[in-house]
């Protein structure tokens, strides 16, 4: 849709996740929330609706989440959306100088060697980033045309229009850049309810990794080890975790193997970046975000595990909800990825 005929409205943020749905929206000039509203959803129905355009589950609970379960009100319907970052593929790379005159062949190829999908099935953008007399650096997302097709479609049948799609964890880094100096070449980890996403934000995301290991498997292998309920196990989770204290040896056990996993997936793409890139800029920090960040220690686990300052993320701050409802402590992490959709400015989707 040409610009000429699109009239600009305020944009809010929608997140389609593994796990459910949130909407925001933020005015960037006052940092002022003036609606959000969220709904859990049962995954395996989330991933039948994203797979099919004749599963029309996700498109009903956005309507009932837009008509009833808002928090405030939202100020327009155009959407900016994110789609789930383990279901994307983003990567930076350096060229010879001379492939720029066949930079199309040459993006085909890394999808090739790189990504386990064919190329027809892919939306695929990307941009040269970085430039020398030697070299180029290019900056590629990919995604799979039915996902996001299947997000559009479900936002216009919801009534909304969408006017961009990002993997959640651009939206996530916009937040940070924002609000935790995320000028500083960066790790994020960013632990959802069923994965766990990693990204280097340096100026821009420059690669990006996945695991399943999400905060729900915490809560699951507390459960397993000390025989609680999973109520019990998720209580002892957000108020002991790491800590010291009576059970910390066997809560400390059911928690390391999966922690584990999520730095062995952190390492993995820091090397990338190192190796990869040769990139000139030292990693600075690490912040963890999403809900799984309320496990306490868990920036003391990614100090020692990294060697590099790491901490939990608190964009919070910077944002006024000015007399709405605000959600509770132990939820507000769930919408770091819906608040920096939110903070998209215009000339970001028509540049």
């Amino acid at each position: 849709m040409a610009k000429l005929y699109f009239k600009d409205k305020p944009i809010i943020g929608l997140d389609i996740s593994q796990t459910g749905m949130k909407v925001m929206s933020v005015d960037a000039k006052k940092w002022l929330v003036t609606g959000y509203g969220s709904v859990d959803l049962d995954p395996a129905k989330i991933q039948a609706s994203l797979g099919s355009e004749d599963e029309m589950y996700l498109e009903q609970n956005l309507k009932e989440l837009l008509s009833g379960n808002l928090v405030g009100s939202l100020p327009s319907n155009h959407a900016v959306i994110s789609v789930p970052t383990a279901r994307t593929f983003t990567r930076t790379f350096s060229l010879p100088t001379e492939a720029e005159k066949t930079l199309n062949d040459a993006i085909a190829l890394e999808i090739e060697q790189y990504i386990p999908l064919p190329m027809e099935t892919l939306y695929v953008d990307y941009e040269i980033i970085d430039r020398d007399k030697e070299s180029l650096t290019i900056s590629m997302s990919a995604v799979p045309r039915l996902l996001v097709d299947r997000c559009v479609a479900i936002s216009q049948n919801a009534g909304l229009v969408p006017v961009a799609v990002e993997p959640g964890i651009n939206a996530v880094a916009r937040l940070l850049e924002l609000t935790e100096e995320g000028h500083l070449p960066t790790v994020i980890i960013d632990i959802g309810p069923a994965g766990t996403d990693i990204a280097i934000l340096d100026r821009s995301i420059k690669v990006s990794g996945s695991t399943t290991i999400g905060s729900n498997t915490f809560t699951l292998e507390i459960a397993k080890r000390l025989k609680v309920p999973l109520e019990n196990a998720h209580q002892l989770k957000v108020l002991n975790g790491l800590n010291p204290g009576p059970r910390q040896q066997k809560l400390k056990a059911a928690l390391l193997p999966s922690l584990e996993r999520i730095l062995a997936e952190t390492k993995k793409v820091i090397r990338y970046y190192n190796e990869r890139l040769a990139s000139k800029h030292k990693l600075e920090q690490v912040l963890i975000v999403g809900g799984g960040s309320n496990l306490p220690g868990i920036g003391e686990f990614f100090t020692d595990g990294l060697v590099m300052p790491a901490r939990v993320a608190s964009p919070w701050l910077r944002l006024n909800f000015d007399g709405l409802p605000e959600p509770a402590k132990q939820f507000r992490a769930r919408y770091s990825t819906v608040a920096g959709l939110s903070l998209v400015d215009s000339e970001e989707v028509w540049k």
